[in-house]
């Protein structure tokens, strides 16, 4: 189960990075690109720290 959850968080943070990559390079595609990032990324991380 650990290995699988690391696996999906990961897959999970590399789409939302293809995700942000499709936004419109404009203010608004920026802003929220920064937060999906943010938020999208710290699902991991947060998963790997509390390991």
């Amino acid at each position: 189960m650990d290995r699988e959850l690391k696996e999906r968080t990961k897959k999970f943070a590399l789409e939302i990075i293809k995700l942000v990559s499709e936004l419109p390079k404009n203010t608004a595609g920026f802003e929220l690109g920064k937060q999906l990032i943010k938020s999208g990324t710290s699902v991991g991380a947060n998963y790997r720290s509390s390991q």
